[in-house]
């Protein structure tokens, strides 16, 4: 069985087999070659706006937060030809600490590595229908999610924008 690049999942994120699952992709001849892997791990983390934070709770509308996942693909191999990308969101209660989301792009060369990872997180942000419940003392709110429409041109530029400063 394959590891899958895309998943919305209630198990523990694993960088370590997304970074494996696009380096057997090079191995197997379906890249030009990895010269460059860039990661990005989105933790739960004790303090928020002044609160400190008990534990987070994600839910996803999963089919469509797939779907949001294959389009951030195709925008970043659309950007970036030569990268591929990995990216696993974690769904469900998650401790402080845990992994809510785990971004891995493989590329010949670092810079289209690093870009496309943090493309990546940041059109997760605006399109993924995925959705943050914070539980802090006293207690708990539900945190905004995605809000761009995928085929807002403006907001897919301002992702770009802040890959790139």
């Amino acid at each position: 069985m394959s590891f899958q690049r895309l998943a919305v999942t209630t198990k523990r994120l694993e960088l370590d087999a997304l970074i494996h699952c696009l380096s057997e992709a090079t191995k197997n001849g379906e890249s030009e070659g990895i010269g460059a892997v860039a990661s990005f791990l989105g933790l739960v983390r004790e303090r928020n706006l002044g609160h400190r934070v008990m534990k987070l709770e994600y839910e996803a509308y999963e089919p469509l937060a797939m779907h949001a996942f294959e389009r951030i693909t195709s925008e970043v191999v659309e950007r970036w030809p030569a990268t591929q990308l990995a990216l696993h969101h974690r769904i469900g209660v998650l401790a402080i600490g845990e992994a809510s989301v785990a971004i891995v792009t493989a590329s010949p060369h670092r810079a289209d590595a690093f870009a496309a990872c943090r493309y990546a997180i940041e059109r997760v942000k605006q399109i993924a229908p995925i959705w943050k419940r914070e539980f802090f003392e006293g207690g708990d709110v539900w945190i905004e999610g995605a809000t761009a429409d995928p085929d807002d041109a403006t907001a897919r530029e301002d992702a770009y924008r802040r890959t790139c400063v």
